[in-house]
């Protein structure tokens, strides 16, 4: 596919973003200055690093993944100014194009990830990316489809919103939760009045962002509320192809360049008190057969530990049991070592809640397509 962009942001990957901050941000906030300008219906191409702001190559040892540094996360390239979009609007994000740079890496860094507490080593898959596919001499006997898409995509929230979202994830801390408050060490920009009160861009938010959603690939259409003047619209840490969890923290990362196109509903978001960002398209978001596999293994688990504890509808232990199934699995019947079944389970198995109405036992499946194996 080739795309012609109206108006293109080119980066240097051979420089981190801090030595290019004119090209984008690795934090939210409503006064980062815009890199680009364009009219609704113009499309625009972005040049993105990858997740990690390029810590990471074929020569990366795990050793040097348990020192990375997390402050980089996440480096985004803009935000692009809207002509005509403002707070209250939606703003539409066709999404024209991904395009694959030819490396990638899947990564578990310690503490970090949806099984930390049982995945504790430092541990990196490096990937090449070619002919639609990723294939690595440390995953023998696997190859990945590709389905390239923004893990990050997202617009600016206003002052309003930072204040709220900080204010709520300070309580969120404060009652025991995980989360990541502003920090202004590398942060980019490092203005003090942006770096120290600006969002993180681990988590998603109203406004989008980290949202890893793997259906967003060419030809679907994002719609996001705006709550800042011109939405400034902003994308990074692509990624060729995710399981349905991206259950370690990393899918297959990669850079990348991005197209896409605007399109402004006046009024919509608060006309109808919409919150929380939408998608749609009208074909497969990938093949068809890794869409809906034809050949699958798939395990299950419910809301109880493996120790006999109930814990009554409680989704997330259900999610645990049935990747720690699933590990186990490919681990015995596969002949993989647990790292690399835990890196399969995060970039091709995908997690479906089966039901969610049989007191006390919740039920989710963790589904994975048979046919990424060669063997």
């Amino acid at each position: 596919m080739s795309v012609k962009a109206d108006e293109y942001v080119a980066i240097d990957r051979t420089r981190r973003l801090g030595d290019e901050p004119e090209k984008g941000h690795n934090r939210w906030h409503p006064d980062i200055k815009p890199v680009a300008e364009v009219d609704p219906g113009q499309i625009v191409g972005l040049e993105t690093r990858d997740a990690m702001d390029g810590q990471f190559s074929h020569a990366t040892t795990p050793a040097e993944v348990a020192g990375c540094n997390l402050n980089l996360v996440h480096p985004l390239t803009g935000p692009v100014y809207v002509n005509g979009a403002e707070p209250g609007d939606i703003l539409e994000v066709k999404i024209h194009e991904v395009a694959p740079e030819p490396f990638g890496f899947t990564v578990q860094v310690p503490g970090f990830g949806f099984l930390r507490d049982l995945f504790t080593r430092p541990y990196i898959i490096h990937w090449d990316i070619a002919d639609g596919f990723a294939t690595s001499a440390d995953l023998p006997g696997v190859r990945i489809p590709g389905a390239p898409f923004m893990g990050v995509i997202g617009t600016a929230p206003s002052h309003e919103l930072l204040e709220e979202i900080n204010r709520r994830e300070a309580d969120l801390q404060a009652r025991g939760g995980m989360v990541l408050l502003p920090d202004a060490a590398d942060a980019v920009p490092r203005e003090a009045g942006i770096a120290s009160k600006a969002v993180r861009t681990v988590a998603p938010h109203e406004t989008g962002g980290n949202v890893d959603i793997k259906q967003l690939t060419a030809g679907t259409t994002v719609r996001i509320p705006v709550y800042a003047p011109g939405a400034l619209f902003s994308v990074g840490d692509a990624h060729f192809a995710q399981g349905d969890n991206e259950s370690c923290g990393t899918a297959v990362e990669m850079s990348s360049t991005f197209y896409g196109s605007f399109k402004v509903l006046k009024g919509e978001a608060g006309k109808r008190n919409i919150k929380d960002m939408q998608f749609y398209r009208d074909d497969y978001f990938t093949s068809p057969e890794m869409a809906v596999p034809q050949r699958f293994f798939a395990t299950t688990g419910q809301s109880y530990t493996k120790d006999g504890v109930a814990e009554a509808e409680d989704t997330t232990l259900a999610a645990k049991n049935a990747l720690l199934n699933m590990i186990e699995y490919l681990v015995s019947e596969r002949g993989y070592t647990d790292q690399q079944a835990y890196a399969i389970c995060s970039v091709a198995v995908d997690l479906r809640i089966s039901e969610m109405v049989d007191v006390p036992n919740f039920v989710v499946s963790a589904f994975l397509p048979l046919d990424i194996f060669t063997e």
